[in-house]
């Protein structure tokens, strides 16, 4: 841990001495961007939400009257994917601009490293204040765990390990509370007072607003409910409802705070939806085929995109840091590999497509069980006990311990690489020395249904190559050699 106590140090130093080494994006934003204010930034996600499982995407019967608000002002993304088809990892690759393998986020509830940079220590050195309201799943939400929310960079949150929905358990900088309600009106509740805070004393923000939701246990209100009654799924589509609704007090509570023209509000899910009939593509959560990740994103920011417009241009959450980076003139102190670009071409309106693939790999390692009730439960008890102990046993104190070396010539599991529109999947089962490969072209067959893999060897060698050597690059990430 000494290594990343002296990096966290060092980020201080540097921001009150204003030498920020490049780590590798190209120059700051130009124009109006130099004569402004830095802008508040506040960055929303759904739990479980699919592509299609949004009004304005015609679905036939979910109502999202403030997402389909929001569209018609915003950026809006109709190819934005997760960077896995599960939970933590995507919100390794939101924090980092990495893809979640390169931090041992394998799988859902694992913890991110301690030694990785997040966006929030970044900003927090620019003179940000920082804060997390909602779903964390990176880490632990104890006092002294080195993978809280404090340790990667926020000022203050109110959190909870996983899912959650009503009358919730969170931990309060450390402090394990029970709050009364439904679980959007209080992550967004917990946001807007931060928030109101930062635009009283004019410091620019971070707010990181991570919904539960619409993943289970789906306890939303009657009123949302009964918008579905004879639905199939309806609980689901009346958690995506009360998200709705939430998210526009949120949205009505930047622009009375006064500050909505300077206000970044970047809104997408953390994998693709449920159902495959709405996913955007083949399958749908967990799978590395398009329904898995593909998901709904737009942002909103009056100042740097002054007309409503969309874009197909791929994209995805490993975009979100080197981006916001970017936007704000901010640079990090590590040469560390990113596997996200900066979108600022894209919100300028100067990049019609995209000139780095998107590696996309879901390594056969197990996952976690973090049942918010009963980790927060049992900690809860021992505080009020006066006792501060592991949650369930493990506080994540050996997060940061690189113990396990992974092979650097084999690459398990189900891998793609999308270099539009082409996407190449690579397949090798657990124990096994067998490769299946397949192709598809997105732009003709967005279902990957038709594999011409066998029609285009050519192409087929060509990206393998490309993608083996992007491999070969997240294991030694893996191994721990960023940190050395």
């Amino acid at each position: 841990m000494e290594r990343n106590v002296h990096r966290r140090q060092f980020l201080k130093q540097v921001a009150a001495t204003g030498c920020l080494a490049s780590f590798g994006i190209g120059p700051a934003a130009a124009g109006a961007q130099e004569n402004t204010e830095l802008p508040n930034i506040i960055l929303c996600m759904a739990d479980d939400q699919g592509w299609g499982d949004m009004g304005y995407y015609d679905h036939p019967f979910v109502k999202t009257p403030n997402f389909d608000a929001m569209s018609e002002v915003a950026l809006r993304f109709d190819r934005f994917y997760a960077a896995a088809p599960v939970c933590s990892p995507t919100r390794a690759s939101v924090l980092t601009g990495r893809h979640p393998n390169r931090s041992a986020v394998l799988n859902h509830g694992l913890p991110m490293r301690p030694q990785e940079s997040t966006i929030a220590e970044a900003l927090k050195a620019r003179g940000y204040a920082t804060g997390h309201f909602g779903k964390w799943h990176v880490g632990s939400l104890q006092k002294n765990s080195p993978v809280n929310p404090s340790r990667f960079g926020f000022d203050e949150w109110v959190s909870g390990m996983n899912f959650f929905d009503r009358d919730p358990l969170l931990s309060n900088n450390g402090v394990v509370k029970r709050y009364e309600g439904e679980s959007e009106d209080i992550v967004v509740d917990t946001a807007i007072e931060f928030i109101r805070r930062q635009a009283k004393k004019k410091q620019p923000f971070l707010a990181v607003v991570w919904f539960a939701n619409p993943h289970g246990p789906h306890e939303a209100l009657p009123e949302y409910e009964e918008l579905y009654e004879g639905k199939p799924r309806a609980g689901y589509f009346a958690e995506i409802s009360a998200m709705d609704h939430a998210f526009g007090r949120l949205r009505r509570a930047i622009r009375d705070a006064g500050i909505r023209d300077n206000t970044i509000l970047w809104y997408n899910s953390d994998n693709g939806g449920l159902a495959p009939t709405s996913s955007g593509g083949r399958a749908k959560k967990g799978s590395i085929y398009e329904g898995g990740l593909r998901v709904p994103a737009m942002i909103e920011w009056p100042n740097g995109i002054p007309a409503a417009h969309s874009t197909s241009v791929p994209c995805n959450t490993s975009d979100i840091y080197p981006t916001l980076l970017e936007l704000t003139r901010t640079r990090v102190p590590h040469n560390r590999p990113l596997d996200g670009i900066s979108l600022v071409p894209l919100i300028e309106g100067g990049m019609e497509f995209r000139a780095e693939p998107i590696g996309f790999w879901r390594y056969p390692a197990g996952g976690r069980s973090t049942w918010n009730h009963k980790i927060l439960g049992r900690l809860q008890e021992a505080q009020q006990a006066g006792k501060e102990v592991g949650q369930a046993g493990r506080p994540d104190m050996d997060a940061g311990e690189i113990n396990r070396t992974y092979p650097e010539d084999e690459f398990p599991g189900h891998a793609a690489w999308l270099d539009w529109p082409w996407k190449l999947h690579r397949k090798r089962k657990k124990n096994s020395e067998d490769v299946s490969l397949e192709l598809y072209n997105l732009e003709r067959d967005p279902s990957e249904k038709n594999n011409v893999a066998g029609r285009q060897k050519e192409r087929v060698a060509t990206m393998r190559q490309e993608l083996e050597k992007w491999q070969t690059s997240v294991v030694c990430s893996l191994n721990g050699r960023d940190y050395r």
